[in-house]
């Protein structure tokens, strides 16, 4: 599998920065002058990229409302059937290509999940740089391999699916010769609670299958992208609205401007402090070397007089020896007279 991707001509990998994506869903509430607000908006917050999503009300179910199309209690859409939800939700596909035009004008890439066969051919003919696959869809193999087989990179929500389903699907996408893939840890709760995210996966989806990994975060907690980025993220997608307040079906888990654009500040200060594995001074920490201890005289020493506990001590600063010399330099003598705030040096020691 491969350690770093290039995704519109963005390198993504451990030794890249984190690639934040906003989803705009149905935060445009089906008004396209929103859109382009969207976009620059989220730009201006320091987002990677912008992703949108592809499907219609009849190309993800049928309208009907028996009990089997009528969302339940426990949602924020509770009592909508899922056509009416999807009407409501779907981006238009006449917008696509503006909406990709806008992303280019603004130099941000855009691109989408799409939900159906028909959608994949769609969005390739607009040569999207990627193609998601959402959590709902990871058991959807048929749709995995024929997105899979566009040679794009797939970044793949893992929301509710077991390890068993999630190598299905890597599988899918191995057997058509595609290991450009990326796997979020999502939780599939709209918002989702900080305790239900057990971010500690993301490592283990990482070991499992050797591939990147990220994470599609639906809470509204700052903490949870931070932790996820240092378990191992290298992909983050955050809900995006201008504004809660507007409303539309996505919009309670969505962050607003300004705490978007404090995620990623401080993501890219948290990426400068992870740094890389290292030991040794660092070049801001040289000048205080001179604050570390080693060995002085702390008494004045006649010459032949012999080294002690007392007249030598480990004090700072660092001029003098080692401390760990300490043992070896007792009970030897001195060649001169030595005064007190002497660093010890082994020209002022006798040889045995």
């Amino acid at each position: 599998m491969k350690s770093e991707l290039s995704i519109a001509d963005r390198w993504i990998g451990e030794a890249h920065p984190v690639w934040i994506v906003a989803e705009l869903s149905a935060n445009h509430r089906q008004e396209f002058n929103q859109i382009e607000k969207l976009i620059v908006a989220a730009k201006e917050a320091g987002a990677d990229a912008i992703k949108i999503q592809t499907y219609t009300a009849d190309t993800l179910t049928i309208d009907c409302d028996n009990d089997c199309f009528r969302i339940g209690v426990g949602t924020i859409w509770a009592g909508k059937t899922l056509y009416q939800l999807y009407r409501e939700a779907y981006t238009p596909w006449e917008w696509h290509r503006d909406i990709f035009q806008i992303g280019k004008s603004h130099n941000i890439p855009v691109f989408s999940t799409p939900f159906d066969h028909t959608a994949v051919d769609f969005l390739e003919s607009f040569n999207v740089p990627c193609h998601k696959i959402a959590s709902f869809e990871i058991v959807d193999l048929p749709l995995i391999r024929h997105a899979a087989l566009t040679g794009k990179p797939l970044i793949i929500s893992t929301g509710m699916a077991s390890l068993e389903e999630i190598a299905d699907a890597v599988d899918t996408c191995l057997a058509v010769g595609n290991d450009n893939i990326v796997l979020l840890r999502c939780t599939s709760a709209y918002p989702a609670r900080a305790s239900t995210m057990n971010l500690r996966s993301i490592p283990v989806l990482h070991q499992r299958f050797g591939c990147l990994v990220g994470l599609s975060d639906h809470s509204l907690e700052l903490e949870v992208p931070l932790a996820a980025v240092t378990l191992g993220a290298r992909v983050l997608e955050k809900h995006f609205t201008l504004s809660r307040a507007d409303g539309g079906p996505d919009s309670a888990f969505s962050l607003e401007p300004h705490e978007f654009k404090q995620m990623v500040s401080t993501i890219r200060n948290l990426e400068q402090a992870l740094g890389t594995p290292s030991f040794g001074p660092t070049e801001d920490e040289r000048a205080s070397l001179a604050f570390r201890r080693s060995l002085f005289v702390v008494e004045n020493i006649a010459a032949g007089a012999e080294f002690t506990t007392q007249n030598i001590r480990s004090i700072r600063p660092s001029n003098g020896l080692p401390p760990k010399n300490l043992p070896e330099i007792v009970g030897k003598r001195a060649k001169c007279d030595i005064s007190r705030g002497t660093p010890l040096d082994w020209s002022l020691i006798e040889s045995a």
